[in-house]
């Protein structure tokens, strides 16, 4: 079953790790999703999967980091650098080996490329540097990646569902509808279709002078006024109890794996 930290004592730890040596560490963030979702949203897609695993998910879920890094800068976002964010959860996980767990999932409710490379690269130096922990596994598991209907909805084609689109909202109709705004605003049109046909055109980047030596400056685009990189207004409770369910069954399966004595290495 799942065993939350935050309700635990150091006795109740102790007799945990004889039961399961699995620890998921849920990462979400506070960043824009429109006007019609809570800012807190990649926070439920982070916490609400494990919760909802119940008693068939045989791991500790630790409490939440709920920074890291958008890259979007529309009020309410909070941007914690990559640097810092992957430095915050290698040192995370550097405590949960001293405490004797094996398998650390850290499981992303929110992406982003300077997030996900920063994270990866620091994971891969702290096990390189540590070699006396060669059973350890750390593994990053996006939510989306649990979810075949999810990732049909990225790859819509001509235009894409990312952010704040039909998936998240649907996502959050099933676990807080009371969250979710009825009114449903967006950009421009060209500037949401531009959104939902390349998830990283909300970032401008610029050379002055412009010399293949010089740093870009990146920032995020002054015409974006809401952000919405989907189809919000397509989405039913119905979609995301379908996407949360087979999120669950996805870290069930995934963790079960990770337990399991006979697992192939590599």
């Amino acid at each position: 079953m799942a065993y939350f930290m935050d309700s635990m004592t150091v006795k109740d730890m102790e007799e945990i790790l004889q039961l399961t040596k699995t620890v998921i560490i849920p990462v979400g963030l506070m960043e824009q999703h429109g006007y019609h979702l809570p800012l807190s949203t990649d926070l439920y897609n982070a916490t609400e999967v494990p919760k909802r695993a119940g008693e068939k998910l045989n791991a500790v879920i630790a409490p939440p980091v709920n920074y890291c890094y958008s890259g979007g800068e529309l009020p309410g976002t909070v941007n914690i650098s990559p640097q810092v964010f992957s430095l915050l959860i290698t040192d995370i996980c550097s405590e949960f080996t001293r405490m004797g767990f094996i398998n650390i999932v850290i499981f992303l409710g929110h992406g982003g490329t300077e997030n996900k490379n920063a994270l990866t690269g620091s994971l891969q130096l702290f096990l390189r540097r540590n070699k006396h922990l060669k059973d350890i596994t750390i593994s990053l598991v996006g939510c989306w990646e649990l979810s075949p209907t999810w990732l049909q909805y990225f790859n819509m084609e001509p235009e894409h569902d990312f952010h704040a689109g039909q998936v998240e909202t649907a996502l959050m109709m099933y676990w807080k509808p009371e969250l979710v705004r009825k009114n449903i605003d967006m950009d421009e049109p060209h500037i949401a279709r531009m959104m939902r046909t390349d998830c990283d055109w909300f970032e401008m980047s610029e050379k002055t002078p412009d010399h293949e030596f010089i740093i870009p400056r990146t920032y995020q685009r002054e015409e974006i006024k809401v952000g919405v990189m989907g189809f919000p207004e397509r989405a039913t409770k119905e979609l995301g109890e379908k996407i949360c369910n087979e999120m669950v069954e996805g870290l069930i399966e995934y963790v079960a794996y990770l337990e399991r004595k006979d697992r192939i290495k590599g």
